[in-house]
């Protein structure tokens, strides 16, 4: 039974010129999107102020270096940590030239100062990396280094059992390969490719990781940063791939105001959301301190088809954390957590669900229109739907 109507009314629609799929959108800067679409093309949309009104505009970014041919497999960006100024964005493609499909990593980043944030600088930017594995996510995070410095690196799955660290050489002015192993322990010998990666920085220069995997097991690392050594890890193994996982506390704390999508949040109790293509959704809680030993399932998650995107935020500012799905059964689904009654555990509970004309592929929560309050942005295989 729902408890709730939906909250949100949609604001916008954005056709792509051909479908996108679960890597392809992400954040640039505060109040902008980068969507990516198979055929090798880049939309920014933001909302701009025109004729009194502000008004959603959709605009093609001819980033450099996409043969017409590519295929983009996801995207990324994000702000460089301080001091350093600029956006960075990551794109992954294969070049299909009939006879052999050829992976890339496209790395764009404008050094000209006052270009630093320009999207259209920062896309004729362009360091080109041949790959010699077939990409998946691609992700960011942010690194604290013993000396109290901090940077922001992306790290990226592909299909040989392995993530790989891309990290800036500034001297250098580019972006380099270098070992995993040298700042994530946690991410060597992987039992399966990785398809979803999520990390949170914790209290004492510690650091939660996870991973979901091809094979359905999910790993997860408590890591000292400063060493850096694995203090503690746990695994757990489902029936069916993993879509998506994600750390969250269970209360909105404030977190500390920061650059990009970094996360930073205190010593409360963190919990884990995994979902799978098969299987409910489940919400691991506590894990800090309990690991994987507390499921919590998410009933009738698995009643819509796969879940292929998830999105953990406080949509009625209540200071309580909603848990949104996005499912290839076409449907938005909200859980929230319902305390215990005595002698019960607590349960996350179904309040609302939204229909979409398309699967839905990826969710983002952010200040799209500058007034304060964030937009929901629901990517599907058709387009780009805004909520407020």
């Amino acid at each position: 039974m729902l408890r709730e109507p939906f909250p949100l009314v949609e604001d916008s629609f954005s056709r792509l010129p051909s479908q996108s799929n679960i890597y392809g959108l992400c954040q640039a800067g505060k109040q902008e999107l980068l969507a990516a679409t198979l055929k090798g093309k880049v939309l920014c949309f933001r909302y701009q102020e025109l004729q009194h009104k502000v008004r959603p505009v959709a605009k093609e970014v001819q980033f450099t270096y996409i043969p017409v041919d590519a295929e983009i497999v996801s995207i990324d960006a994000f702000n460089k940590s301080l001091p350093k100024r600029g956006l960075v964005v990551g794109i992954t493609f294969i070049k299909d030239s009939g006879d052999k499909a050829t992976p890339f990593l496209n790395i764009y980043c404008d050094y000209e100062p006052g270009s630093e944030f320009n999207l259209e600088s920062i896309a004729q930017s362009c360091l080109n990396l041949e790959l010699q594995f077939t990409p998946f996510q691609l992700y960011h995070t942010e690194v604290q280094f013993a000396e109290g410095s901090n940077e922001t690196v992306f790290l990226l799955s592909g299909h040989d059992q392995r993530i790989h660290l891309y990290k800036e050489n500034t001297s250098l002015h580019q972006f380099e390969e270098q070992p995993v192993e040298k700042l994530f322990p946690e991410l060597q010998q992987l039992p399966s490719n990785v398809l979803w990666l999520d990390m949170l920085t914790v209290a004492g220069s510690r650091r939660l990781s996870v991973f979901g995997c091809q094979n359905g097991c999910v790993g997860l690392a408590l890591v000292d940063q400063t060493s850096p050594e694995v203090l503690q890890s746990w695994c757990v193994q489902f029936d069916s791939p993993v879509s998506t996982v994600q750390l969250f506390p269970l209360s909105s704390q404030p977190e500390a105001s920061r650059l990009g999508a970094d996360k930073r949040v205190g010593m409360e109790g963190y919990n884990l959301l995994v979902t799978s293509t098969i299987e409910m959704a489940v919400v691991y809680r506590d894990v800090q301190e309990r690991g994987l030993s507390w499921p919590t399932c998410l009933s009738e998650s698995d009643q819509w088809d796969a879940v292929l995107c998830a999105l953990v935020i406080d949509l009625d500012f209540d200071g309580e954390k909603e848990v949104l799905l996005g499912t290839y059964g076409q449907e938005l689904l909200c859980y929230k957590f319902q305390p215990a009654e005595s002698g019960q555990d607590g349960q996350f509970q179904l309040q609302w669900r939204r229909s979409f004309k398309s699967p839905l592929l990826s969710l983002i929560y952010l200040d799209l229109t500058g007034d304060g309050l964030r937009e929901l942005a629901v990517l599907t295989l058709k387009g780009l739907h805004i909520l407020q």
